[in-house]
């Protein structure tokens, strides 16, 4: 049974897997290739790739049931990376073309030689890691995300790729033996601290409740809550249901507050400021608010520079809350499925702990590791959520290397909502079937590129951000140029400069308006839009307009200039002014404060009411057409000079600016009201 047999068809390291996978299933290499033939199908191809994870199936299933002991030595970490790294070369084809390509990449190295004089010194691990592992493999993306839909428990196949980015960024978006195995470390000692986390005072935790992150002890940095002008601090923690925070007393902690994540369902927690004599200064705190409290809870985390305590405590509060709403929401009551989705939650969220251990200088987006927090964010992301509820359904929880097995076999101190059995008689493990798991991988995949295409197009914006008020007024000018050529058209129109092309747009006008054709109206402009699109097209304006030149030179001296737009500030203010005005004077016309006028405006109203009421309005309309295009035209010009005729509009000013308004104080601080 320990006879090492090398297949020629199979690489070296795949030969090695298959190797160690039968001596941790205590069977012959002979047998597994038999279960794995009768169970194979040839039209289906890949002979030994699906060979591969045949027999890494098998050995993980067995290797799940002590998982703890398996990371600890270091035997956990070592046999998978090995069956990354034969999934991504399982044929000795795929490693004689590897070993060309590797020979190529030494050649091309010792060809250009980068010599520096000072090394720098490596701060934390990420620096000094392409050091040490230069030369060592190392597995992809796929094969990373391949290994967490296997075992759930150092990626998650909703988010595997996000972690493997961050987890790789340092070296090359590859993923190293030494820093597989120090995340899976990290991981284990996450557990074993969160497991030594005291129960908050005063609550009896659920079974199904497991403390997630802790902080305010002497141990940790400070937490703040604070109640108006005072400030308390304490100790908060953080489960898969709730938030609890303990007022430190004189001797010990008071009695927990519970903010309960998983009932409320507009809770609501965002980002906030606080400051002394709540001045917001600091923008370091989170507001937790209710409708059911008529003061949100406010939580601060104080920093010295930035605010990333903040922004972990937040995310994890969201995933907390946002996994509850989508159990809720696709309506999962089997308290299996329900016990599962916590499993990979909590999980998640121990990456995330792991990640920011080992790379303290510079902390993980929190977002990358967690699943629903992501996915809130990305754009499609609540088409993943439906297929990660739809996938759930066929999730065997019982297997060993399943998330709340996983979970069970680290030692937490958990029950799950109903008795799971461990399943050990499945021989074959299949977390997803294969039709949902490729719609899954398709909508993830679908999410990602479309993210990275909002990326790119928000890259294009910053530089727009950077600007001042003047640049963006100059940018704003620059924009609008075009339609300064349809304002002199349309001024041409009224004033009659061009009586044919007048008429004709009268009549159009008219027409349209009669025979209600306004929607046909709307569409011919739309066409005529596409039309536009596609002549520019045609004339290959894309590749011609790679930018906009704006041109902020003057012809005004400095002083000219500081004149100019002292003028223009005083122009702002009086339009404010005017404004103000206008509206105090409708204000004291709808109240009545200005009784007679207030009577003239409630006739003239009623006379409006009824004649919209009795003609219909596509006359109206067409009237105004007629009558603003008539009283435009030379000859209504010329009989209205000669009669002046305007003593109608003088009439309405002088109306208008007899109208008294309510009196304006401005005050430091608002009166008391009475009761």
């Amino acid at each position: 049974m320990d006879t090492k047999n090398d297949r020629k068809h199979l690489s070296s390291i795949a030969n090695d897997v298959v190797h160690r996978c039968a001596l941790q299933v205590k069977a012959s290499e002979d047998s597994l290739v038999e279960g794995f033939e009768a169970e194979w199908k040839p039209e289906i191809g890949q002979y030994s790739k699906k060979f591969v994870e045949y027999c890494s199936v098998k050995a993980l299933t067995n290797m799940c049931q002590s998982i703890e002991e398996k990371i600890s030595d270091g035997s956990f970490s070592r046999l998978t990376f090995d069956m990354m790294l034969a999934w991504e070369m399982p044929s000795a084809a795929d490693e004689e073309s590897h070993t060309e390509c590797m020979g190529k990449e030494n050649e091309d190295r010792k060809a250009v030689k980068v010599t520096s004089d000072h090394d720098e010194i490596p701060l934390f691990y990420t620096d000094i890691m392409p050091l040490l592992v230069n030369n060592e493999p190392s597995v992809g993306e796929d094969a990373f995300v391949w290994m967490g839909s296997l075992v759930p428990l150092v990626s998650d196949v909703i988010n595997g790729r996000f972690t493997y980015e961050i987890l790789t960024a340092p070296t090359g978006n590859r993923l190293h033996s030494p820093a597989y195995d120090i995340f899976l470390k990290e991981m284990d000692k996450c557990i074993k601290h969160l497991q030594k986390q005291a129960t908050p005072k005063g609550v009896e935790l659920a079974d199904d409740e497991f403390i997630l992150h802790v902080e305010g002890t002497a141990s940790t940095q400070r937490v703040v809550r604070h109640i108006g002008k005072t400030s308390w601090p304490g100790r908060l923690t953080l489960t898969n249901y709730a938030l609890y925070f303990e007022a430190s007393g004189v001797i010990t902690y008071e009695d927990a507050l519970k903010i309960d994540l998983s009932k409320d369902a507009e809770l609501s927690v965002k980002p906030t400021a606080t400051g002394p004599w709540g001045a917001p200064l600091f923008d370091k705190a989170i507001v937790v608010e209710s409708p059911e409290q008529s003061e949100g809870i406010v939580l601060e985390f104080p920093e010295i520079t930035s605010s990333t305590r903040r922004d972990h405590w937040l995310a994890l509060t969201k995933e907390i809350m946002l996994m509850h709403k989508f159990l809720s929401k696709f309506k999962v009551e089997c308290p299996i499925q329900a016990w599962e989705m916590n499993a990979r939650t909590i999980l998640c969220i121990i990456r995330l702990h792991a990640a920011r251990e080992m790379l303290r200088i510079l902390p993980p987006d929190p977002t990358k590791f967690l699943i629903f927090a992501l996915y809130d964010e990305l754009p499609k992301g609540d088409y993943v959520l439906e297929e990660l509820a739809e996938s759930l359904k066929k999730v065997n929880c019982g297997h060993p290397s399943s998330a709340s097995s996983i979970l069970r076999c680290m030692n937490l101190s958990i029950a799950a909502s109903g008795e799971v059995k461990e399943g050990k008689e499945l021989e074959e493990h299949k977390h997803i079937s294969d039709e949902s798991c490729s719609s899954l991988e398709t909508a993830i995949n679908q999410s990602k590129e479309e993210a990275k295409a909002i990326e790119i197009a928000k890259s294009t914006t910053e530089g727009l951000k950077d600007e001042g008020i003047s640049d963006s007024i100059l940018v704003l000018l620059e924009l609008l140029k075009p339609l300064k050529s349809v304002l002199p058209w349309i001024r041409e129109v009224v004033s009659w400069e061009k009586p044919a092309t007048t008429l004709t747009v009268i009549a159009t006008t008219l027409l349209i308006v009669y025979k209600e054709w306004v929607g046909r109206a709307i569409a011919a402009c739309l066409l005529t839009i596409v039309v536009k699109m596609l002549q520019a097209r045609k004339k290959r304006l894309t590749d011609k307009c790679n930018e906009i030149v704006v041109c902020t030179a003057s012809d005004q001296s400095t002083v000219e200039s500081i004149v100019s737009a002292q003028y223009s500030l005083i122009t702002i203010h009086e339009m404010l002014q005017a404004a103000n005005i206008m509206i105090l004077k409708i204000w004291s016309i709808l109240i009545s404060k200005a009784r007679k006028h207030a009577d003239t405006a409630m006739v003239a109203l009623t006379g409006l009411a009824i004649v919209l009421a009795v003609v219909p309005f596509k006359y109206i309309v067409m009237g105004g057409v007629l009558y603003g295009f008539i009283m435009n035209s030379k000859p209504m010009k010329y009989l209205g000079n000669k009669s002046d005729d305007q003593s109608g509009n003088r009439r309405l000013k002088e109306w208008w600016e007899s109208i008294p308004i309510i009196p304006v104080r401005v005050v430091d601080k608002l009166p008391e009201c009475p009761k």
